[in-house]
């Protein structure tokens, strides 16, 4: 009502107003103060007001800085890869605190996504170095029995040598093990992160889905609760606008994907170790006892769940 009778008294004209003086702050000022205060606006505004003798509030001198594009890195525009079936797969990581009953535990989830049928594959880790992402992709692969031909990844150090993005030189030893498979890990470009937005989602969706409502014992209870999560409820659930079913579709990209071989021989860690007294090697923290009488040198395999001893080529 008090607009509708202030209307009424201007007879519907619009007031002519006058501004008051706008401050003019020199941009070669503001972007040399800006650089000395390492970004921190606050520090520019009292040098403002303290050395410079300028009034003039923080909003409108954090909105001059802004308009001056100081502090804003370029908005690029993020590169656009058509869904073909058979194209690739994406893989990432995430830092996760984990409510067990013996307390809350931080593990590393690892997710692979296939791209077109947005079928997945989760589990987690205590720690997560190169060994782990081996036997992770192929536990993953061997599970599907599928890989395409491509792997996108972030700039990771446990994949990546050198380089980012297109001019990323993989690590020999990760080169040899993808072709193992038949496939070749791809680095994103830096700033890039939605190039794999599926596994972005994906981790998103853990957050809002997988663990609301759910409680685990430990470790192994909540690794077989994400196996079934990912390779069962969302393999068979509708995925976004187009109620797209995984399952469906992975069936249809199979025809486009690498076949795997029924074995492949898992990724494993050699050690030597030596037989004591009592007939037991050391390893990792435990000791294991060995058969016979001897006290020799014995070579360790380690594999992601289990161990093997062998001397002279036979499996102690």
């Amino acid at each position: 009502r008090n607009t509708v009778r202030a209307v009424i008294v201007q007879q519907g004209q619009v007031p002519i107003t006058t501004r008051s003086d706008k401050i003019e702050l020199s941009p070669e000022l503001l972007t040399r103060l800006y650089l000395e205060c390492d970004g921190y606006a606050q520090r520019v505004h009292e040098k403002l007001t303290e050395d410079y003798a300028v009034e003039i509030g923080y909003s409108t001198l954090t909105g001059i800085i802004r308009d001056l594009g100081l502090g804003n890195r370029e908005s690029r525009r993020c590169q656009q890869v058509p869904d073909k079936p058979g194209e690739e797969m994406q893989h990432d990581t995430s830092d996760y605190k984990v409510k067990f009953e013996a307390g809350c535990v931080k593990l590393i989830g690892s997710l692979l996504y296939f791209r077109f049928s947005k079928v997945r594959y989760l589990k987690f880790y205590r720690f997560f170095n190169r060994f782990m992402m081996k036997c992770f992709f192929h536990e993953a692969l061997m599970f599907w029995g599928y890989c395409a031909p491509v792997c996108i990844i972030d700039n990771t150090n446990l994949a990546r040598l050198h380089g980012t993005g297109k001019n990323a030189v993989i690590v020999p030893e990760m080169e040899q093990f993808a072709k193992t498979y038949g496939f070749s890990f791809v680095c994103h470009e830096k700033g890039h992160a939605n190039r794999k937005a599926g596994d972005e989602r994906g981790f998103f969706t853990l957050t809002t889905n997988f663990f609301p409502g759910r409680a685990f014992k430990d470790r192994q209870v909540l690794n077989r609760q994400a196996l079934d999560w990912a390779t069962l409820r969302c393999l068979n659930r509708a995925v976004g606008k187009s109620k797209l079913i995984p399952a469906n579709a992975f069936e249809f990209e199979k025809a486009y994907l690498t076949r795997l071989p029924e074995v492949i021989s898992a990724p494993y860690l050699e050690f030597q170790r030596n037989i004591d007294q009592y007939g037991y090697i050391s390893f990792d923290g435990n000791f294991y006892w060995t058969p016979g009488p001897g006290r020799h040198e014995v070579k360790v395999l380690r594999y992601p769940d289990h161990i093997k001893i062998y001397h002279r080529r036979e499996l102690l």
